[in-house]
């Protein structure tokens, strides 16, 4: 009787640890499954991120409209992304690359920076900008921005820039002065030849036909009209090599600038802003000028005002669309991916761009562009439709700048004051001016 009891025992014993051994298993498996199992990837996408705090430091240029509207984009933005702190830098043109120099130096520029095209070079070229490549079609939404668009902030293979509005070179004229001068109005097709002529004739009529030209803006449109570029591919040269050209060019001004039909430099040096153009002051017909700055021409002068299109033969190759200037991520920023999703509110959103109203050139998404028709003035609306038109009248345009553009620039800037006062002959600034910017370019090589 021993034997069995003992063998019952240890049966039930056994019994014991067995249920115990199960109960445990039950017990531990729950809380693996509610927290530590692997769950498939649909589960995870369905649970809400919580994202993380985030902080951005963005900084820009301009007068103190843009100041505004910035900071109310800005603030829409939060509003729609409340883990974003957004911390603001901005002033005016020439305070603002003063404090962003120590900055790049320092490597402590902020995460998303207001660049234009002169300046571009100069900071992705130093691989201070990062490449955005990678943030197209995902972070920034491009089905409605043009390849032509988006690659205005292409520098070799990479994008450091993402475009905020596009202009195109223009006559920006008064009708009623034209037709003071005996003129109707502007040829189709018009040439170089027929603007001397409608100078002349202006200069007879006692009022100046326009202000001059920017040199090294007209200078490379017209460059580009005989196929040829200002700078080179390698950005180590000038684009052309025969020095007629420039003296073509510049001797054809000067003429106008002696002859008393376009004002002479210290007449020029009198204008401030646009309120003392000589068109606002119905001393002068037009000014040669960015489709961007019109609207501030037409607000100022207010009276009816019109775009007629650059000279030629050839505009149409001369003729470009032009990134008013860029968005550009630092290298430095921690934050990249974040500082792409602003990027791409700021040229994607409507609502936010109601607010911008085209202030840094023609919005580059059309689904923008078609919506702030319904919103814009008449002057803007000329605007959109000048640049619409100047879009199917282009050819894409040269590369960026190259490193040392702005003292070619200032050189050039310089020769033709000196041709505008007769001190110097054309075809000798012409072989002044390849010495000096060859001297300041070849520093890339």
């Amino acid at each position: 009787m021993k034997a069995p009891k003992k063998m019952l025992l240890m049966l039930m014993a056994f019994a014991l640890v067995l249920v115990s051994a199960c109960g445990g298993n039950a017990n531990n498996e729950k809380p693996t499954n509610a927290t530590n199992a692997p769950k498939s990837t649909n589960e995870v996408k369905e649970e809400p991120a919580e994202a993380k705090p985030v902080t951005l430091r963005i900084a820009w240029w301009g007068g103190q409209p843009r100041h505004d509207y910035t900071m109310k984009v800005i603030e829409m933005y939060k509003a729609k992304n409340p883990h974003v702190t957004i911390e603001m830098e901005y002033a005016n043109y020439d305070d603002y690359w003063k404090k962003l120099a120590p900055q790049a130096a320092a490597n402590e520029l902020p995460d998303i920076i207001q660049i234009d095209t002169q300046n571009y070079s100069q900071y992705a070229g130093r691989k201070q900008l990062a490449d955005l490549t990678p943030f197209i079609g995902n972070q920034i939404d491009v089905s409605d921005i043009s390849q032509n668009a988006i690659d205005g902030g292409k520098l070799g293979d990479g994008l450091y820039g993402m475009n905020l509005g596009v202009n195109a070179l223009g006559f920006n004229y008064d009708p009623a002065l034209l037709k003071k001068a005996g003129i109707d109005s502007i040829p189709e097709n018009y040439t170089w030849d027929d603007y001397v002529a409608m100078a002349a004739k202006a200069k007879a009529a006692g009022i100046f036909f326009d202000n001059g030209m920017r040199p090294e803006v007209f200078f490379g449109y017209y460059l580009r009209t005989l196929d040829k570029t200002l700078f080179n591919a390698e950005g180590n040269g000038l684009g052309y090599e025969d020095d007629q050209l420039f003296t073509d060019f510049f001797g054809m001004l000067a003429k106008l600038v002696i002859d008393g039909a376009v004002p002479s430099p210290d007449v020029l040096a009198q204008i401030k802003g646009a309120e003392d153009s000589h068109l606002v002051l119905n001393q002068g017909i037009g000014v040669w000028q960015w489709s961007n700055q019109y609207v501030g021409l037409q607000q100022v002068a207010n009276r009816p005002l019109a775009i007629a299109p650059m000279a030629g033969p050839n505009m149409t190759k001369g003729l470009f669309l032009k990134p008013s200037m860029f968005f550009s991520v630092s290298e430095n920023s921690k934050v990249k991916e974040e500082a792409a999703k602003f990027i791409n509110f700021f040229v994607n959103d409507i609502e936010a761009n109601k607010l911008i109203l085209g202030d840094r050139g023609v919005p580059v998404s059309s689904k923008v562009k078609e919506a702030l028709k319904a919103v814009s003035t008449e002057a803007q609306i000329q605007v959109y439709d000048y640049v619409a038109w100047a879009e199917a009248n282009s050819s894409p345009m040269d590369p960026a700048d190259p490193i040392g553009s702005a003292e070619v620039f200032k050189s050039l800037t310089s020769l033709a004051e000196q041709m505008n006062y007769n001190k110097i002959k054309p075809e000798d600034a012409a072989k002044k001016f390849r010495d000096e910017a060859t001297a300041i370019l070849k520093k890339n090589k």
